[in-house]
């Protein structure tokens, strides 16, 4: 072993959330036979982290089932678990990677799985008890600690995270006010027909939505927080502050031994960084996708990581195959499943299917024409079956696409139908 090298191992992967795991499991799948280990910076096994801002937040499921899978399933396969450890240095010439504990751990291969952290408030009071992000396990456990003394919340965000929050908070009788920037909710994932809905479901159970609004500060007492004070000096009395403002990508350690990046660290179609025998995957990682017309971009979804990890797999085995998934997301609020296939970004028009009124219907979203993206609440089959339209790039006249009882299965192949 290489001196003031505690540990080596064939493949270590930095990261223990989806796509770390699921880059474990996918070697061990294609007869990866050696050594792996996981480090993981949270004191945790690999857990599902969409669950913390529905069911968990909710305990409507507990952590056990979250577990992306169960303890022993790891030693079984060989992987070692090395949680509650920070990599902060990066050496890619001598193969190995410094904790913040000191410890050096070598590596053959290095798969890059850190995702990000959430990203903080910058204006005063930021740091005060009863502010908190979703992000980890132990950040939703201190929101549950305090929702029996908690009575009115502010929610920073009106993205996924944010609005979920919202939803479960609203159902355990809380009184929500959520606070977004922009002149909608959803503006950075959503067209605006669903962005309209969205308000208008939460409002109709009391959530107070301010849109257009600019939060300048925190305030509290006996260093506890009080209230949201706003650009135009308003303050929105809050026991509990949420801010779901998005993640910065963990990404400074291989940043700072010389890895390309962006908006997160740049991957080829392989997932391979500009560092030697380095890869990066998930939230973390910027890639050009063909789904976002070959533009670079960095996508935080559970599909992207799973699939991009068996991307990573199949280079590091020597099977290598080019990234090309479907982007697809889920959000679950009240009693609405929204399931998204595609992306809408840069889309030109939309067709409504369905009745909104009913609350089942898709938003199919077309660019120069051919479809790019469908946001489907409580439309699975539309969801299901859009894929295919998605994948081939697919022109269908709109009046097809928003006739609802024709499936959209069935127009895969219609004549006027073109790739």
């Amino acid at each position: 072993m290489t001196d003031g090298v505690t540990s080596s191992y064939d493949v270590v992967i930095v990261g223990a959330g989806h796509g770390g795991a699921q880059a474990a499991i996918a070697l061990r799948q294609r007869k990866f036979a050696g050594t792996i280990a996981m480090i993981g910076e949270e004191p945790d096994i690999p857990y599902e982290r969409p669950p913390l801002s529905k069911e968990y937040l909710a305990g409507d499921k507990s952590f056990e089932r979250i577990l992306i899978r169960p303890a022993g399933f790891w030693a079984e396969r060989g992987i070692v678990l090395r949680t509650g450890q920070r990599v902060v240095a990066v050496d890619p010439e001598a193969r190995t990677l410094a904790t913040a504990s000191g410890e050096t751990i070598g590596y053959g291969t290095l798969v890059w799985a850190a995702g990000g952290h959430a990203r903080r408030l910058a204006c005063a009071g930021h740091e005060l008890i009863g502010v908190h992000s979703v992000r980890t396990r132990a950040d939703v456990d201190r929101m549950i600690g305090e929702l029996a003394a908690t009575t009115r919340v502010a929610v920073i965000g009106g993205g996924y995270i944010g609005l979920e929050a919202a939803a479960v908070l609203t159902s355990f009788g809380k009184r929500v006010t959520v606070l977004e920037a922009q002149d909608r909710v959803l503006a950075r994932v959503a067209g605006v027909p669903l962005s309209r809905f969205y308000e208008a479901e939460h409002r109709a159970r009391g959530v107070d939505i301010r849109l257009g609004v600019t939060v300048d500060g925190i305030e509290g007492q006996a260093g506890r927080v009080s209230g949201v004070r706003l650009a135009d000096g308003t303050i929105v009395a809050a026991d509990m502050v949420i801010v779901g403002i998005g993640i910065v990508p963990a990404v400074e350690p291989l940043v700072a031994a010389g890895a390309r990046a962006g908006n997160g660290v740049a991957v080829d179609e392989h997932g391979r960084t500009s560092l030697p025998h380095i890869f990066a995957i998930g939230d973390c990682a910027m890639h050009a996708n063909p789904y976002a017309d070959g533009l670079p971009i960095r996508l935080e979804s559970v599909q992207n990581a799973h699939d991009l990890a068996i991307t990573v797999a199949r280079a590091i085995t020597g099977d290598p195959e080019p990234y090309d998934s479907v982007p697809w997301f889920w959000s679950n609020q009240y009693d609405l499943r929204l399931q998204t296939i595609g992306l809408s970004a840069g889309h030109d028009a939309t067709v409504i299917r369905g009745d909104i009124a009913s609350r089942s219907f898709s938003v199919v979203y077309l660019k120069q024409g051919h479809v790019a993206a469908l946001d489907c609440v409580n439309a699975t089959k539309d969801y299901v079956q859009g894929k295919a339209l998605v994948a081939g790039r697919l022109v269908i006249a709109p009046e097809r696409l928003a006739n609802a009882a024709t499936p959209l299965k069935n127009m895969v192949n219609m004549p006027s139908t073109s790739a």
